[in-house]
């Protein structure tokens, strides 16, 4: 068994010499031989291969050529939503002890294979090493909180009260049951976690799955799917599609045999999926996370330091390519000039380079379009603001070959603009002065969003009022690990309100697999 290291987005607490020579070396085996490959896809219980392909490339170097994919097309789509219809019977039916131990066994297959895992994620996705490290150990650890949660709640079966309770022949039970056919499509940025995450869901409780990853991560998509893949499962109760959204996408959207979705990813796709739901005959269940506009507020009673600290980390982690990204920051007065002092001073000071060398924090932006983005968003706020670090597309040397962009603080942009009211995902940071708390909360509540929120400052009445007035579903205060990121199953619950989700729960918590079927109120009689 391979040599396991814990490292989670809070406390980074494995980051040792030991560590990093055991990544060094798991990079160097994924490069010398990983690279190059072709990835199927997996419908039915057996690889599939079209007809047309695509590759993928390094956002670090983009002549690294990591692997070709299939693309697929509306029938392997149909053939996959097919076999997790017939399917599901069967897995519906499958004892839910069982279905816990195929996916406790899953996570420890994760956490023996950690560091080739998180070396494929750096060298397709560009985050850092720890990051990725820190996803892959995120991944093992909500499928085990799931199937602790499964056995916690004896099935999601429990035993209700009687109408007439000395009737000995009265029986009353609440069952949850699954629905069916659930479709998971994910995003780029967290190809393990928000994939692993809502598959071991939809199974861990019946349903059955068709799965598409971003095609921005294909290999990723692959590595996530061949988990489950290889577990045992039966023919056609997890499937693997890839290829366009377009085409194989709008038939995991628009096939009236599906039975739920999870979908995350952007606001505008997410609405259209949610739209989808409602339609039809009758309306189906849609898991969806949107995204957000993350706002930090800081109080004249904060730690500076701290507080800068957290809103650096949550601002620039992964390039600031995270939906709970710190993208807004609301300063009182009495701190500003230094709040803004001190995180410019850290900021400049930020790594940015190859994520794969140990003393890296800031790799790549994910693809061309975001590299372009960034620079557009940089022309609109030299124009309307004041950009206080930062701001550069990296071109030279080291950086000539990948999509290396500089951390960025702003200031002085009206609250209407565009990156002020947009999600850039992109590691852009407004901040603003304010003359009082409620100024901070009225702003930083005036967004379509309400995924995830920080706020530092040392007054117990203030931290209470921040989390009672707070429009957001992850908050945090006084977190200097980041003031809006870093949730981790069981600890943190992580959902959005508003525009940031569709059903009020969040993943990785007390209330997530119930998400994932339907309640049947069973009365039996004799």
């Amino acid at each position: 068994m391979a040599q396991r290291f814990k490292v989670t987005y809070a406390t980074m607490s494995a980051d040792n010499k030991e560590l990093q020579a055991a990544y060094d070396d798991a990079i160097a085996r994924v490069k010398t031989g990983w690279l190059g490959v072709e990835v199927p896809m997996f419908i039915d219980g057996e690889k599939v291969y079209a007809d047309d392909k695509f590759e993928s490339y390094s956002p670090i170097d983009t002549d690294m050529h990591l692997c070709t994919a299939q693309k697929g097309t509306v029938k392997h789509a149909k053939a996959a939503l097919k076999a997790a219809r017939s399917a599901f019977p069967g897995w519906r039916d499958t004892p839910w002890q069982e279905r816990v131990a195929i996916f406790r066994d899953i996570a420890e297959r994760i956490s023996d294979n950690s560091l080739d895992l998180s070396a494929v994620m750096i060298l397709e996705v560009g985050k850092s090493r720890l990051e990725a490290l820190g996803e892959v150990e995120e991944t093992a650890d909500l499928l085990r909180y799931y199937a602790n949660s499964m056995e916690k709640n004896r099935g999601f079966v429990n035993e209700l009260g009687k109408l007439n309770p000395d009737d000995p022949q009265e029986q009353n039970f609440s069952v949850l049951r699954p629905y069916g056919v659930w479709v998971v499509i994910s995003p780029f940025n967290f190809p393990m976690a928000l994939s692993a995450a809502p598959i071991a869901a939809a199974l861990l409780t019946g349903n059955t799955v068709v799965f598409k990853g971003s095609s921005d991560t294909p290999y990723n998509g692959w590595k996530t799917a061949e988990l489950f893949a290889e577990a045992g499962l039966p023919p056609g109760v997890f499937n693997y599609v890839s290829g366009p959204g377009s085409t194989v996408g709008q038939e995991l959207l628009d096939n009236p045999g599906i039975n739920g979705w999870t979908f995350t990813g952007s606001y505008d796709v997410g609405m259209k999926v949610y739209r989808t739901a409602a339609g039809g005959a009758y309306p189906r269940p849609a898991i969806i996370e949107m995204g957000g506009k993350n706002p930090a507020i800081v109080s004249n009673t904060a730690d500076v330091t701290k507080a800068a600290t957290g809103v650096l980390r949550a601002a620039f982690g992964m390039d600031g390519q995270k939906c709970s990204a710190c993208s807004r920051v609301y300063v009182h007065q009495g701190v500003y000039d230094e709040f803004k002092a001190k995180l410019v001073e850290m900021t400049r000071a930020i790594k940015v380079g190859d994520p794969t060398r140990r003393d890296v924090f800031m790799g790549t932006v994910i693809n061309k379009k975001a590299y372009q983005d960034y620079q557009r968003f940089m022309e609109k706020a030299r124009a309307d603001g004041q950009v206080l670090v930062g701001g550069m597309a990296l071109t030279e040397g080291e950086f000539a070959k990948g999509y290396f962009v500089e951390p960025a603080v702003v200031e002085g942009l009206p609250e209407d603009h565009e990156l002020v009211k947009t999600e850039m995902f992109v590691p852009i940071l407004h901040i603003a002065e304010v003359k009082s708390l409620e100024e901070a909360m009225q702003k930083a509540n005036d967004t379509v969003y309400g995924l995830t929120a920080g706020f530092f400052g040392e007054d117990d009445e203030e931290v209470k009022w921040f989390f009672e007035n707070i429009q957001a579903g992850t908050t945090y205060a006084n977190r200097a690990a980041g003031a809006t990121t870093g949730a981790w199953p069981g600890v943190q619950v992580f959902g959005g309100w508003k525009g940031s989700g569709s059903s009020g729960k969040g993943i990785g918590g007390l209330y997530t697999l119930a998400l994932y079927m339907h309640e049947q109120s069973r009365t039996i009689i004799g």
